[in-house]
Order: C-alpha cells, then structure tokens, then sequence
C-alpha cells in the first residue's frame, strides 16, 4: 500500500510538471531569433543637431556613413531621418561617399537621439511564424536623457511596414540590456531593468513572464550589474561586456577586464559558469579591452579604454567597433575566427564613444519575414 501511494505521488507530481510546461508553452506568443539569423534589413537613427547640436552630429556622421557601407552589400539598410532636410543631407552624404541606394530607404520622424537598440522596435515572430514588432517602454534610460520622440519610434517604423505591434510600454526595456541565444536562454543585469527609475514594484518573475511569453525564452541568467552609483547612463547594458556567439559561445572578457568594466565576482562567477537550455556549458571567447584609453579624433581624452564586445553581425559582415589602438587587430582577429564566413569590417566609433555606445548600441536589426 505505501509503495502505492509513493508511486502515485510522483504520478501526480509527473502529471502536474507536464501540465505547467504545456500552460508555459500555450502562453508563449513571440520567438526572438538571433542576430545571426537571416535579416531582411538594419535600422538606423541618423544622427541630427536639433538635440545635442551640429558638432555633436558633425562629429558622429563619419560613423553612420561607414556602417551604412559595409551593410548594403547584402541587407537594406532602413534610416531614420529627422525630417526632409536630414534626408537630403544624409543623402548628400552617402552620394558623396560613393554608397549606391539601392538597399537604402527613409522613414522621416522626430526623435531625440541615435541610440535605436534601445529605443527602436524588437522584432519578433509569432506563432505562425510571421514578424511582429515588440513596443516595451522607453524612459531615457531612467529619465537621464530626453526621450518622448524616441519612444514612439517602433510604433512609427511598425505602421510604415504594416506590421502588428504588441503594445508593451507598461515595462520599460531597452534593447541593448538583453542577450538572446536564440535557443531559449536570454541574460541580463538587473540594474539596468529591475531598478526604480525604469520599471517601480515591477519583480523579477513577473518580467521573467513578460520576457518567456513575448521572446519564447525559457531560462535567465541574471547578473546583478551596476552595484551603487555609475558613469554609465545604462546601468550596465549586458551587451557592453558579454554577447551570445554562435556555436554555442558567450563573447566576453578576461576577468581582469570584466572588473574594469565593474563587474563584481560574484557577476563574474555567474558569467562564467553559466549553461545553455540544456544546461551544457558555454563555450567562452575573449575579446580584450583596447590596450590604451581611447581618444576622439579631435584629441578628447575620454578616460578609460573601449570594448569590442559591442559588435554587430549583418547578414556578411560584422560591424566591430575599433578605436585606432593596437587591440583593433586582435579583437577582429578573434571576431573573424567566430564568424568565418563574414567580412569584418571595422567601424571607428572613437566620436561616438564620447557619448557613451558604441556599433551594436545604434543599430537594431529587422529579420526576414518566413
């Protein structure tokens, strides 16, 4: 009678754990892909001067030019631009550069600043595997920046592409503090999203529900991040210091470079020993941090040194941030390693590090429709 009853127990207990996944699986209505899927094209907010001014866009434009070359070998590339005269400078430019325009359309609208990973639209698929745009909140980053324009950008680009928008803005998220697998896993710092100035008496469960339910993941590796006061206007964006790599791979640095960059070692700990959906562990490659403190091309002195981590995977490129240091190599050496059958192309972001980000920060890729 006793073994009975145990083997009944563990029946029920069998029973109930299939009921909760298949709930968990019913409740899922998105599926974010990774960014080496394929995609149908990248957007860009074109720097303009009606924000910061024209030095701060004079300064930066170089930057989006370049970008914009290496991306329409093989993917359209979708810009932002402020208004009509944006888009006949920004077209001047491009003309001027010798880039062809074929791959290269507009979207005119206002909006405050060029940072559209983690103001823009998060495209996802559905279900029926068909793409919808995810609009979570946005809130300059905790109300440090000027962002009432940026925040109606996904459901600007999502009624030009007529596409669904999943209305989310009840939580804030910003595109850039979270890394997806592709395979279930997604990680994050808590300080850049479960802090008071984004998102109040909002708890890691019910963002971990919002987050399984719109991007399909089914486990979280949380650091906590930032620990007190920072310079970092993110909060410690996880795609700063670790990004998903194909081959089941987390892009990252040396500890040493990871306590640079403020990590603590119990954040570090977790990093390294983190698994994958089936709890194998990942593959870790590591990028270095620039060997000396970067530099602006008009001599600024920034003050600390840069990341690579921030990269970007096109369609046949990736888009690696360089700094005119003697790491550049290095890291696009270890980059072309990881990505073999894509073109590194280095991008000089030394301008647009003055202002805090760097190549992934201001772009966000669209994939294809299936």
């Amino acid at each position: 009678m006793r073994r009975n009853f145990v083997t009944g127990i563990i029946c029920l207990l069998i029973a109930l754990t299939l009921m909760t996944t298949a709930s968990q699986a019913q409740n899922i209505q998105g599926h974010l892909p990774d960014e080496v899927a394929s995609h149908e094209g990248t957007w860009l907010q074109w720097p303009h001067h009606y924000t910061y001014g024209v030095s701060f866009r004079n300064g930066v434009d170089a930057t989006w030019v370049a970008m914009t070359r290496a991306l329409v070998q093989s993917e359209k590339v979708h810009i932002v631009a402020y208004n009509s005269q944006e888009k006949n400078r920004i077209t001047n430019l491009l003309v001027a550069a010798g880039i062809p325009l074929t791959n290269v359309d507009f979207m005119l609208r206002r909006f405050n600043d060029v940072w559209v990973r983690d103001n823009g639209p998060i495209f996802v698929y559905d279900n029926n595997h068909k793409l919808k745009i995810t609009d979570w909140g946005f809130n300059g980053w905790g109300y440090d920046a000027p962002y009432m324009l940026d925040e109606t950008v996904p459901m600007g680009i999502g009624n030009k592409l007529g596409l669904p928008i999943v209305d989310l803005n009840d939580i804030v998220l910003e595109g850039g503090a979270i890394e997806t697998d592709g395979n279930g896993v997604l990680m994050a710092t808590r300080s850049s999203i479960l802090e008071p100035d984004r998102n109040p008496g909002l708890t890691q469960s019910a963002l971990e529900t919002a987050l399984t339910t719109n991007f399909g993941v089914s486990k979280f590796i949380w650091l906590d991040g930032a620990s007190g006061g920072t310079d970092d206007i993110t909060d410690m964006h996880i795609d700063g210091f670790a990004r998903f790599g194909p081959n089941n791979s987390i892009v990252t640095m040396r500890s040493s470079d990871l306590s640079y960059w403020g990590l603590s070692d119990a954040d570090i700990r977790t990093l390294y020993g983190a698994t994958n959906s089936k709890n194998t562990p990942y593959n870790f490659v590591m990028l270095p941090l620039t060997a000396n403190n970067v530099v602006t091309t008009s001599g600024y002195k920034i003050g600390f040194k840069g990341s690579y981590t921030n990269y970007y995977v096109g369609n046949k490129v990736v888009l690696v941030p360089t700094y005119n240091d003697p790491n550049d190599g290095l890291a696009m050496g270890a980059l072309q390693q990881l990505y073999p059958g894509r073109t590194m192309v280095g991008i000089d972001v030394r301008n647009l590090y003055r202002w805090g980000g760097m190549v992934h920060c201001v772009t966000q890729q669209q994939p294809i429709a299936q």
